[in-house]
């Protein structure tokens, strides 16, 4: 692929990401046993993708390419681009086409892909807006833009933050309104998600499920618990037995948590 030229400038306010670990090779040695292709997300997100003009599509922070793999099943050619090369490696051994890079600066020409997909990922990045003009830049007139993200909205009533304080602050910093992501995307659609399963066990989809945040493997392939760790270990400790002993005590909340599709169509 070649390099693109005439980089968009955009001016905006950056907040700290939720997560931007210098490697996520831990990570990816485990990613794939809690976070697989949510059926809840792949309902919205086929909607969100249907009528492109052609089959290319990149998958833009797309990690080990689960999502990818689904959609090649329907037909898509995917190109999975990620900055994590252990990612990567994974979503290659699953038969996928690759590319390292950073979804600020993406290797691809103008108007080259008939669809992309930026799922759960715009709250790893120092710079949504350029990831946003970005994915715009790449696609052709009349291709689709999928952005499936955690709004401040959706965020607003999530259970699991009454355990834990501290990060209320940093996931509003870190999680625009729904107004603000519109803006960047007219017109879009917003197709909001409600899951109801736990293939991609996000924190929202967790929310579902307290007693499996007691447990280390589905907790630490969220970037909220990671962060929590890694920021905040002894409120994490303390949350964590605050909802020990809700379970005991048969009190401890288990509403799922919501996320949203926005829907975008390039002129």
């Amino acid at each position: 692929m070649s390099a693109f030229e005439g980089e968009p400038t955009v001016d905006v306010k950056l907040d700290p990401p939720v997560s931007l670990l210098p490697d996520y090779s831990r990570q990816a040695l485990a990613y794939d046993t809690t976070r697989a292709a949510s059926p809840s997300v792949l309902t919205s997100l086929r909607d969100a993708l249907a009528g492109a003009p052609g089959p290319r599509l990149a998958d833009i922070g797309g990690g080990t390419g689960n999502y990818a793999l689904a959609l090649r099943e329907d037909g898509w050619e995917p190109l999975v681009l990620d900055r994590s090369p252990d990612m990567l490696e994974r979503a290659h051994a699953k038969g996928l086409q690759t590319i390292e890079a950073d979804a600020q600066k993406l290797p691809l020409p103008d108007h080259s892909v008939d669809g992309a997909m930026l799922l759960s990922m715009l709250h790893h990045v120092e710079n949504p807006a350029l990831a946003l003009a970005e994915a715009r830049r790449i696609l052709r007139p009349g291709g689709r833009l999928a952005l499936q993200v955690f709004t401040r909205e959706d965020i607003e009533d999530l259970w699991v933050l009454e355990l834990f304080p501290s990060s209320r602050s940093w996931m509003r910093a870190t999680h625009p309104p729904l107004a603000d992501l519109l803006a960047h995307l007219p017109g879009a659609r917003h197709l909001p998600i409600a899951y109801g399963d736990l293939h991609d066990a996000s924190l929202a989809a967790l929310s579902a499920h307290p007693h499996k945040l007691l447990q280390p493997r589905w907790r630490e392939q969220t970037s909220y618990f990671e962060r929590m760790a890694r920021d905040h270990p002894q409120e994490l400790d303390s949350g964590l037995r605050r909802l020990r002993a809700q379970l005991d005590e048969g009190t401890a909340p288990s509403r799922p948590g919501k996320a949203s599709m926005l829907a975008w169509i390039k002129a």
